[in-house]
């Protein structure tokens, strides 16, 4: 996968959240996907735990823009700011990797947020 593939995907997955379309879930993970939602996450394995994770109607925006590419992996680094009654925002880092057919197999959110502490507050 290249820049522009992997950029193509990242869209597909951003148009898929928006539009609440688990369905698209099938196109973007593989049977046996692992999505692990932070750094410490156990993880959701397959594409029914990721269907059933995936919805979340609060609108957001989104940007994107690819860090490294080297197949079969990807870093992209992503910003959402969710605009509902409780505005919020998060910077990640997302490290997707590919199976050879395009889907990603393993995807991996690094979110950080205003606020968030770095200490373990001792």
């Amino acid at each position: 996968m290249d820049t522009s593939d992997v950029m193509t995907w990242v869209r597909a997955y951003e148009r898929a959240w928006r539009d609440q379309d688990v369905g698209a879930v099938e196109r973007l993970f593989t049977e046996d996907a692992l999505y692990l939602r932070g750094a410490y996450d156990e993880g959701l394995r397959g594409r029914a735990a990721i269907a059933e994770f995936w919805l979340d109607p609060t609108p957001f925006s989104m940007t994107a823009e690819p860090v490294a590419v080297g197949a079969p992996t990807a870093v992209v680094r992503v910003e959402v700011h969710y605009l509902g009654d409780e505005p919020h925002e998060f910077r990640d880092l997302w490290v997707i990797r590919f199976a050879a057919d395009g889907r990603a197999e393993h995807f991996e959110e690094w979110a950080h947020w205003p606020g968030l502490e770095y200490t373990d507050g001792d």
